[in-house]
């Protein structure tokens, strides 16, 4: 690799990823440790997992200027095996997590990525948008709010001024980074009672260090921890994958997703190796540091190692963060986030997208789960489009000295399946039947089983039967799957020959 290409991929600008680095890791803070808890674990398992995350994916992820951490998609797997069987347990589905995405890596499952469609991303990101703001409330809104109501909404609003404010008279320093620190300093100046980010936990004062998890190596460990180790690959992979093309698209850039999936499996392995929870990439934070200027791998490992130095060197500090300030960046990253456009283009766009968007918003919220939403999403998305595709099938015919010609357009796969069989006369007296297939392509065992269905149905009728125009890539799959150009067999059905 050249040093100019080396350098675009690792630090465009050094300064301004740097500097946004700094605001991802302090933003990370916070969220590393109500992850914890969310899992119920101790914060340190977050904060080291954010940490080794982060700076794995940075160097080995396929997607520059994404962050990486841990993330309450995963921690909400993680809380039944906790509660059951413990943190080694944990720390054990971690590795297995890594090892089962980087073998997701090899089997190239990244490039499954093409087949979610524009709307389910749409949706995806939107309710996403939603659920960043709405994890803000208990902030706004919280059994504290009668102490601190009145502080808490003037520092937030004073600090989305000086986000959205400050770009127009400067934009050398990221406006969160400044949001943070000024806010910070009033706070402490002032003595003013909000909740900080020393009230979420406390922060570990020890380095990470290397340590295998203390469970026995046998099945029986491997049964317990397989099924959320798959769940976990699962979820981190999508939610990673679906933010690396949010982020492909905001820096018009393009990344490699199995990259991305071997690096997320390095950085999860890595985790649980060193006492972290799994984890995965962060839209929130990915947005917050591609809108403070982060462009390359330099911006993810400087959050990483800036977010180890602030926690262990810098606690005291770190702990008078007062969580408006973060909760200001964290309301801009919900509102940059949201694509507003797609509410103008509900109305413009065809009614199926516009479901399948919806649809996807949906469940995510109702569910506060975004693979079940994506997944929704994509079975939507297939659905229309099958039905789309069927309406362009059709079949001609017409009688030509005693034998039926029928002329098949379109595609015929399960969804006209059926109605391919249906269009044929199996009660006509014909001299024979011919079927022109120049105009149409099979494309599964459905379509295949109804090609066969059709041909052997009128000789049971004694009408012979004759197929021309078929494509090379519908004779393989005929050639395979059919039954219709088989020897009968002992009782008088088709057979596979020998060699399909």
């Amino acid at each position: 690799m050249s040093l100019s290409k080396l350098r675009a991929e690792w630090a465009p600008d050094i300064t301004r990823d740097l500097l946004a680095g700094t605001v991802v890791a302090l933003a990370l803070i916070p969220e590393a440790i109500a992850f914890s808890i969310m899992a119920g674990v101790d914060p340190k398992l977050g904060l080291y997992a954010s940490f080794c995350i982060a700076v794995v994916t940075a160097i080995a992820g396929g997607r520059p200027a994404m962050i990486s951490a841990a993330t309450g998609a995963m921690a909400v797997v993680m809380v039944t095996l906790v509660r059951d069987h413990g943190v080694p347990y944990l720390l054990a589905a971690t590795i297995l997590t890594g090892v089962l995405q980087i073998g997701a890596s090899l089997l190239r499952l990244g490039d499954l990525m093409r087949f979610v469609s524009r709307s389910v991303v749409t949706g995806f990101v939107n309710a996403l948008a939603i659920l960043i703001f709405m994890a803000q409330l208990p902030e706004l809104v919280g059994p504290r709010w009668e102490m601190m109501g009145w502080p808490v909404y003037a520092m937030v609003a004073v600090g989305l001024v000086i986000i959205y404010g400050l770009p127009r008279i400067t934009t050398v320093i990221p406006s969160p980074l400044v949001t943070i620190v000024l806010l910070t300093g009033f706070a402490m100046a002032t003595g003013l009672d909000v909740r900080t980010v020393g009230d979420m936990g406390e922060l570990p004062s020890d380095l990470p260090a290397f340590a295998w998890p203390s469970v026995p190596l046998n099945l029986e460990t491997l049964r317990i921890i397989l099924p959320y180790a798959a769940t976990l690959a699962m979820v981190g992979l999508l939610e990673s994958l679906m933010t690396a093309a949010i982020i492909d698209e905001m820096t018009d850039t393009d990344s490699n997703k199995n990259r991305e999936c071997a690096g997320q499996g390095l950085g999860n392995i890595t985790a649980g190796l060193f006492g972290g929870m799994a984890g995965c990439a962060m839209i929130g934070q990915s947005v917050i540091n591609v809108s403070s200027g982060g462009r390359g791998r330099l911006s993810c490992l400087w959050a990483g190692v800036f977010l180890l130095f602030l926690i262990v060197a810098l606690g005291p500090w770190v702990t008078q963060i007062p969580m408006p300030a973060l909760v200001a960046v964290m309301v801009m990253v919900s509102i940059n986030t949201f694509q507003w456009h797609s509410l103008r283009t509900l109305v413009t766009h065809p009614r199926s997208s516009s479901i399948v968007m919806l649809a996807t918003v949906g469940v995510v919220l109702a569910t506060h789960d975004l693979a079940k939403g994506v997944l929704a999403g994509v079975v939507l998305s297939g659905l229309f489009f099958a039905q789309k595709v069927s309406r362009f099938f059709g079949v001609e015919s017409l009688m030509e000295d005693g034998v039926r010609r029928y002329r098949v357009t379109g595609q015929i796969f399960f969804a006209t399946a059926e109605a391919f069989h249906g269009a044929f006369d199996f009660r006509e007296e014909a001299k024979g039947v011919v079927i022109d297939l120049h105009a149409t392509h099979f494309w599964d065992i459905t379509a295949i089983n109804a090609l066969d269905r059709v041909v052997l149905k009128f000789r049971h009728h004694g009408v012979p039967v004759d197929i021309t125009g078929m494509n090379e890539a519908t004779r393989s799959l005929v050639d395979r799957l059919g039954r219709h150009d088989k020897p009968p067999g002992p009782n008088g059905t088709a057979v596979a020959s020998a060699g399909h």
